[in-house]
């Protein structure tokens, strides 16, 4: 049988979630699924719903590594190295949503929806621009403090 008197495993998510949206890291993730989400509402509703795809793809991702660093999983799979991957998936995120959010502000007139889709991808852009530069920033300093191996032997 299986012992019931332990904090059950969904009580346990929870306490990770809560605490892992506390940091800098799991505040930035959250902060891009729900600008995605409001970009992915603003493009369906709009005339040319195709610019949705680049929106849904990047809260996909944005979902992934929230679940991966919150479960800290990244840990324990380290076949991948999460943060080149998490500063790739950032990097990616920054330049689509600036090419898309310009050619939906440029290209938009007569469609509020796609126009307010643009303007959010823009500010979706600085944020995944602000995250790549922090992830940039972790791994200069983790490079940094780690020691080169040295022969002493002569």
């Amino acid at each position: 049988m299986a012992d019931t008197t332990g904090p059950s495993t969904a009580a346990n998510c929870l306490e990770n979630l809560k605490s892992y949206v506390k940091t800098q890291k799991g505040l930035i993730l959250a902060s891009e699924i729900i600008i995605s989400l409001i970009i992915i509402i603003c493009y369906v509703s709009s005339l040319y719903g195709g610019y949705s795809a680049i929106a849904i793809c990047e809260m996909v991702f944005a979902i992934v590594f929230f679940v991966i660093f919150m479960m800290e999983l990244d840990k324990q799979i380290q076949v991948i190295h999460w943060v080149w991957s998490d500063l790739l998936r950032a990097g990616i995120g920054f330049l689509l949503y600036l090419i898309t959010s310009l050619i939906c502000i440029i290209g938009g007139s007569g469609d509020g929806a796609r126009i307010a889709g643009g303007v959010f991808g823009l500010i979706a852009s600085i944020l995944f621009a602000y995250d790549a530069y922090t992830i940039y920033l972790n791994l200069r300093s983790n490079i940094q403090h780690t020691a080169a191996p040295t022969n002493d032997r002569v």
